[in-house]
């Protein structure tokens, strides 16, 4: 394949990637795009998401505080906050931050798994992880700090901070393929 041709995207689609797709996304910058099916049930989970908010029912990490405070309700006027707060309290990992394939394997396989449709995020947030996969945009995520616990909420934490437009990021200096 000469440098002027462009592989096909690989669609995510939530099923299983394998090994090799992981790999030619992390290491090779191959390419990737959304399933429309996964956009359709991504926007579905967040209808019942904002059903639930419009009703007033109370579900936990939705409407109230966690673990003790889990009985807390927060007020809708609140919640944005809480969520951002959630999202800097747990960004506490420190050390060499990982390597740029194990960033981007991250970023794929986090955008695959909410292409699932079960976490009720706007089709929005699986957008822009993949954007910042096909433009090279790396979350710099310290290798150190995971609480061993619902997907490593540290990492995690601080992937979420580059999409909420805080913590650190590298990019490539020019993009991944040639445009036509």
């Amino acid at each position: 394949m000469d440098s002027e041709t462009k592989p096909a995207a690989i669609v995510l689609d939530g099923n299983p990637l394998t090994l090799s797709e992981i790999e030619a996304v992390s290491a090779h910058h191959r390419l990737i795009a959304i399933a429309p099916e996964a956009i359709s049930r991504v926007t579905r989970s967040r209808h019942v998401i904002e059903s639930i908010l419009e009703t007033g029912q109370t579900v936990y990490g939705v409407n109230t505080g966690f673990g003790k405070l889990a009985d807390v309700r927060i007020p809708a006027e609140h919640l944005a906050q809480l969520q951002t707060n959630l999202v800097r309290s747990h960004a506490c990992g420190l050390g060499d931050p990982l390597s740029e394939s194990e960033t981007r394997a991250m970023l794929l396989l986090r955008a695959n798994v909410l292409a699932k449709g079960f976490s009720g995020v706007r089709p929005e947030l699986l957008q822009l992880l993949t954007d910042m996969l096909n433009a090279g945009v790396h979350p710099i995520i310290p290798a150190k700090g995971s609480v061993g616990a619902s997907g490593d909420l540290a990492p995690l934490a601080h992937l979420a901070l580059v999409l909420i437009g805080e913590g650190e990021a590298v990019s490539l200096p020019s993009p991944i393929w040639p445009e036509p």
